[in-house]
């Protein structure tokens, strides 16, 4: 297992990056089957071109979602992050559109204790990056952050 980040791990100013991923039109078929949402712009090809883009995009949040399933990735938070509390700042920046090869840039931004003992509150800024430095999708995350566990004794 990868070495988790505790609340006393989180260090502010690390980057963290994760592996490239490439995005298909399956993905942004799936995307649209699971969500419902098949705004043409996504699912046809001449309305996506008519409207600006070499062809179909990926939806925005699709960007955002990627942005969770790269750091899920990393597997540094798989124990220590229990909660989600909400993201802010959140801006689709240029379209994802197949083909593109993307990566996952998370920035530690700033952490807190919590009201609760064992945890703590941190904010994380997720960037989805594209091979060529293109900014796609950013944006703030607060979580919820464990403690490290005690270490038993032998």
């Amino acid at each position: 297992m990868t070495e988790q980040i505790w609340y006393e791990d989180f260090v502010p100013g690390t980057v963290l990056k994760s592996a490239p991923r490439t995005i298909t039109l399956a993905d942004i078929d799936r995307y649209a089957d699971l969500t419902g949402e098949r705004h043409p712009v996504h699912m046809d090809e001449d309305f996506a071109r008519a409207a600006g883009f070499k062809g179909r995009i990926a939806h925005g949040l699709f960007g955002l979602a990627l942005i969770e399933g790269l750091k899920a990735s990393l597997g540094c938070f798989e124990r220590s992050v229990v909660a989600s509390l909400g993201w802010d700042r959140i801006k689709f920046h240029a379209p994802l559109e197949p083909g593109d090869v993307v990566h996952l840039e998370l920035t530690l931004v700033e952490k807190r204790p919590s009201s609760k003992p064992g945890r703590g509150i941190a904010i994380e800024r997720g960037a989805l990056v594209k091979a060529d430095g293109t900014l796609v999708t950013s944006g703030d995350h607060a979580i919820v952050l464990l403690s490290s566990p005690p270490v038993a004794k032998r």
